[in-house]
Parts: structure tokens; C-alpha cells; sequence
């Protein structure tokens, strides 16, 4: 994650933006947080940390990819476990008046929030490959939220509108039958091989060989869940690792080598088709962004 994006945190709970506002946390040194709420939506995601959230009086206890839906006037607060230990979380606030503007296109955008609050289902956890596209869309909202682009307030409701739907999607899963989810749950299993595994060979053969299926069972599970190709998952998942990597410094052609990239120019077709920028380029926008004078 990129360090321009990081938000110092404060104890403020009022919205100063009228529509939304999202930070990028990472603390260390943490500072007890007494229990609060407030009048606006809020998203949480937890990445790491020695944390536990505390949500209408229930606690519990989180995981890298989490996320907490927490409706207005729900008391909350985060509960430490390790005060030394780095804090990394993406906050989403949404404003009331804001998610019901949204309502006039997507009737039941507020879905999530509506059955967090009506079954008292706060807390969500989800397996890797999941939390892997909740953040790709967390990060778009993100990176578009510090832009100052031709029509950013348009791009702004879509990248909302876009995570809250994908969110949905997941949430109503947890509502589902059981046997509605059993399906999922070699494919949630390979999800996670591969993002465990992005560095390493991943082609279907060595897949299927993993888990004891055909290489052919594997596509069609992936087509049949996610609406693209095993080798489409994969490349995109590499290239948001990549992207990470080079906000986090990383060389570009310790990036390129990696990621499973042949060489660099394949790298750079494939990450400019993605994110619409050259790998160099998204580095030099990122350092002059954030002063940073890092060597190649």
C-alpha cells in the first residue's frame, strides 16, 4: 500500500466531506480507542494487527481480509491485543444521504448494511481469494478518491457503487443454505493456493496436480465463479501484487522476475492494459506524489 495514501489517525467520528471519506491506517504505538458511534456508514477492513473490534457489545476477533459493517448509532471500537505490533486497516465512511443517492440507481446497494443491522451480523470473514477483490475495488475507490481527475465525482459514485455491489454479493452468500456454499469450497481452496503462490508456477497442470482434480474441472470452476478464465484470475492477481510491490519500493524489475513475467516487456503490456499506465510511469506518479527519491 502506498505510503502517500496513508492517513494519520485521529479520534475524529464526524464526517468533514459531504458524500464519503476513506483512509488508509497503519499504526504503530496504539493508543486506546474508547467505544463511540456516529450518523454515517461505515466499512472496515482489517489487513493486520494484533486486533480484536468490538461491535454492540460482541467481540470479535479479526483476520487479514475481514470486514466489519458497522450502520450508524452502533456502538464500536477496536481492542488491542499487542499495543507494538503495526495496525493496517481501510476505513469507509458513507454518508446517509449519500448511500440513499446511490439507492436512485442500484435499489438495494444498501443491502449489507441493512442485514448487518437487522440480524445484528456485523463481522465478515472472507478466504483469501475473496479479500483479494474486495481490496482491488477498496484500492480503485482508494486511488481515485485522492485524484483530481476529469470527472471525479462521476468515477467516485462508480468505484462505490462497485464495491458495495461485489460486497452484497458476498454478504448475501453468508445467508445462503449451506449446501448453496458447499460447492465453492475446493474452488475457495485453489483461491487461496494461488494467492499464496503467485510468485511460483501456476499454469493448470501443476493446479490440478495440487488438487487431485483436472485441469478442465479448474477452468470450468473459475469461468462458472468468477466470469473469467484461470489464466485472467491470475494475471490480474499478479499484476495488483505488482502494483503493491512497486508502491512499497520494490525495483521494477524485482517486480517483473517476481510475479511469474517472462520478461519485461510482457510485464509491461500486460500492466499498462490493466491500469492504463506504464509500470515506470505509476512509480514516478507514485515518488512525486510522495517525495520520495527512491534508486532503481
Amino acid at each position: 500500500m502506498a505510503k502517500h495514501y496513508t492517513t494519520t489517525f485521529n479520534t475524529r467520528q464526524n464526517m468533514l466531506r459531504q458524500n464519503l471519506e476513506i483512509f488508509y491506517y497503519e499504526d504503530t504505538n496504539l493508543q486506546p480507542v474508547s467505544s463511540h458511534r456516529h450518523e454515517h456508514y461505515e466499512m472496515y477492513f482489517f489487513l493486520s494487527g494484533p486486533v480484536n473490534c468490538l461491535i454492540d457489545d460482541k467481540n470479535y476477533p479479526l483476520a487479514p481480509g475481514d470486514i466489519c459493517l458497522i450502520p450508524p448509532g452502533i456502538y464500536h471500537r477496536p481492542a488491542f491485543r499487542n499495543e507494538k505490533e503495526t495496525y493496517r486497516r481501510i476505513v469507509l465512511w458513507i454518508s446517509a444521504d449519500y448511500l440513499n443517492q446511490l439507492k436512485r440507481t442500484h435499489s438495494q446497494i444498501d443491502y449489507c448494511f441493512q442485514l448487518a443491522l437487522n440480524k445484528k451480523q456485523y463481522h465478515f470473514r472472507n478466504d483469501s481469494g475473496t479479500a483479494q477483490i474486495l481490496f482491488g475495488k477498496l484500492f480503485d475507490l482508494l486511488e481515485e478518491y485522492h485524484s483530481e481527475g476529469a470527472f471525479h465525482e462521476q468515477l467516485l459514485a462508480c468505484y462505490t457503487s462497485a464495491f458495495l455491489l461485489q460486497l452484497n454479493r458476498i454478504v448475501s452468500e453468508y445467508s445462503s443454505p449451506s449446501a448453496y456454499r458447499k460447492p465453492k469450497a475446493l474452488f475457495s481452496q485453489i483461491c487461496d493456493y494461488i494467492h499464496s503462490h503467485l510468485e511460483e508456477d501456476l499454469s493448470l497442470d501443476v493446479l490440478a496436480e495440487n488438487f487431485y482434480v483436472s485441469k478442465y474441472y479448474i477452468a470450468h470452476s473459475f469461468k462458472e465463479n468468477m466470469g473469467v478464465s484461470t489464466h485472467q484470475y491470475i494475471l490480474k492477481q499478479r499484476l495488483y501484487a505488482s502494483k503493491s510491490s512497486i508502491l512499497a519500493g520494490t525495483p521494477l524489475s524485482e517486480v517483473c522476475a517476481n510475479y511469474g513475467f517472462t520478461n519485461y516487456t510482457t510485464f509491461f503490456r500486460a500492466f499498462k492494459k490493466e491500469f492504463g499506465v506504464s509500470p515506470r510511469d505509476f512509480k514516478d506518479s507514485c515518488q512525486s506524489q510522495s517525495g520520495m527519491t527512491e534508486k532503481e
